[in-house]
């Protein structure tokens, strides 16, 4: 199979916000307890944080984590989580039917997120709490002193304000399965609220407010409306969350979800646009894709678990290599939407739908779709560029003109490199793809970084790594011309570096390093 793509150095999409790389850390399952936390882990450090998972963490560079939910936060009295442990309350999780011990609360989570090299994206209760409870904790995490809850604070042994800048009104609150589910009128009245008191504590931090909970729910777009029509000059990005599954068994379709997840995008910046529009506002909302991932494999398991008990085994999906190839699809189609999604976060990061498994008392180690959103945080920082296809395209049992590549490049002008990102959905045959690159003189290709297995199935384990990336030999770039040769089902990223005679920094670059 053949096919061309164009690039133009002037042909941009949008500045790629960093946070786009973010993950999610929810009190569910495996992800805090046996997850980041561990005491007693040979690994553990001094405060019982797994330093074999901090390790993976700071490998993939996530920039954010929303945190503590999720679900969970419906129901969650952030109070809990504060104070001398031996004296926090254990509580029913009425979201995931366990028991929450409320040994990891917001202090130890901000100190895990410094030794993570990340910043916390917080979410608030709009569930069972409101805008007071909203307050009052941005007063706790983020005012110096002088004040109730900022001397509480102090008094817990953190002086220093956590400083979080970025904080969620709520999760998913037109799902029947939220504690306390809201209307659109109901949830837009309380977020309003919430978030003129919340900016009025301090001007400094940006709100996401609470898209429908997924495309297909009956409320989404109306949903979207009726919220923004309350909250519009209040927030700074409104939510979308997605999942994709293979329940079915058809690959084909699966590789096309993608283009599900671009509309979904580009539904809601309209919506976004339109409520601006009618409200003769000067002030862009932006998109927060905060929960994204594949999660359908551990279904069936997840109805054996018990109920009532302490950090269950949930959400354990083990991850395929066609798994890898969607999640490298829809980092793209992150990307190729980089004007307005501005923040995402894969759901989750530790055990839970996760990129990084642990073994109790064990391992940690690599899923299939780590490396994927490996390289596209360590190599996707810059601004991300238009890239036209021009080859094979196919019909599935849900889309048409599915593009046999998914691919896009970001530039990163400062370091002078070139990132293309692609996958070839074509199971069968490698693509011979040439492009035509244009205005990158003194450009060379320095690396062409692939996944891929002939065995769609395979996995990675504590034991064994399948599905781990590969560096292939073979391709060109000269003049302006690209020759490669991307494997089929696979996922690949093709590095340009400026070279030393025209970019100074060159000596800068360093092994494993995107600059």
């Amino acid at each position: 199979m053949k096919g061309k793509i164009t690039i133009h150095r002037e042909f941009s999409i949008g500045e790629v916000d960093k946070r786009i790389y973010g993950s999610f850390i929810e009190h569910l399952g495996r992800a805090v307890y046996q997850g980041i936390y561990e005491p007693g882990h040979l690994q553990s450090d001094e405060l019982g944080f797994r330093k074999d998972v901090l390790e993976l963490v700071r490998e993939l560079d996530v920039p954010i984590v929303r945190y503590p939910g999720g679900n969970f936060v419906s129901g969650y009295n952030w109070e809990d989580g504060i104070g001398p442990v031996d004296k926090r309350p254990t509580r029913m999780d009425l979201a995931w039917m366990t028991l929450e011990p409320n040994r990891i609360g917001l202090n130890e989570f901000a100190e895990w997120a410094r030794r993570a090299n990340t910043e916390v994206m917080m979410a608030v209760n709009l569930g069972t709490r409101g805008p007071e409870a909203a307050r009052n904790i941005l007063e706790y995490s983020n005012i110096s002193q002088g004040t109730y809850w900022s001397d509480l604070r102090r008094s817990h042994g953190y002086e220093k304000p956590h400083g979080i800048k970025l904080w969620c009104l709520g999760n998913e609150m037109d799902g029947p399965w939220q504690i306390c589910r809201r209307t659109a009128e109901e949830y837009g009245r309380a977020a309003c609220e919430a978030a003129k008191l919340m900016k009025w504590t301090d001007p400094s931090i940006e709100l996401v407010a609470c898209g429908s909970s997924n495309a297909r729910m009956p409320t989404f777009g109306s949903w979207e409306e009726t919220v923004l029509d309350h909250t519009y000059e209040h927030i700074d990005y409104v939510s979308l969350h997605i999942y994709f599954a293979n329940t079915e068994g058809d690959t084909p379709n699966f590789l096309g979800r993608s283009l599900e997840m671009d509309s979904f995008i580009k539904t809601v910046a309209g919506i976004c646009d339109y409520v601006k529009a009618r409200k003769r506002s000067r002030k862009q909302v932006n998109l927060s894709f905060d929960e994204w991932n594949v999660w359908f494999h551990s279904r069936d398991q997840d109805k054996e678990i018990p109920q009532w008990i302490e950090a269950p085994p949930r959400l354990e999906d083990i991850y395929t290599m066609e798994d890898a190839l969607v999640v490298g699809c829809m980092l793209i189609t992150l990307l190729k939407n980089a004007d307005r999604v501005k923040a995402a976060c894969i759901a989750q990061l530790v055990n839970v739908i996760a990129p990084i498994m642990t073994e109790p008392g064990g391992t940690a180690w690599r899923q299939t779709i780590f490396y994927p959103f490996m390289h596209a945080s360590r190599y996707g920082r810059g601004t991300a560029l238009q890239v036209i296809f021009t080859g094979g395209k196919y019909d599935s049992k849900e889309y048409t003109d599915i593009p046999y590549l998914e691919t896009v490049a970001v530039h990163h002008e400062e370091g002078g490199a070139l990132s293309i990102f692609a996958v070839n959905r074509n199971l069968e045959e490698a693509l011979d793809l040439e492009g035509e690159i244009l205005g990158f003189e003194g450009y060379r290709l320095i690396e062409h970084i692939t996944l891929n297995n002939l065995d769609l199935k395979a996995v990675n384990s504590a034991r064994c790594q399948n599905v781990k990336p590969a560096v292939l030999t073979g391709g060109s770039f000269d003049n302006g011309k690209l020759s490669v040769r991307l494997p089929p089902a696979s996922w690949n990223v093709l590095r340009l570096k400026q070279t030393a005679s025209t970019n100074p920094r060159r000596g800068q670059e360093q092994s494993g390093q995107p600059f």
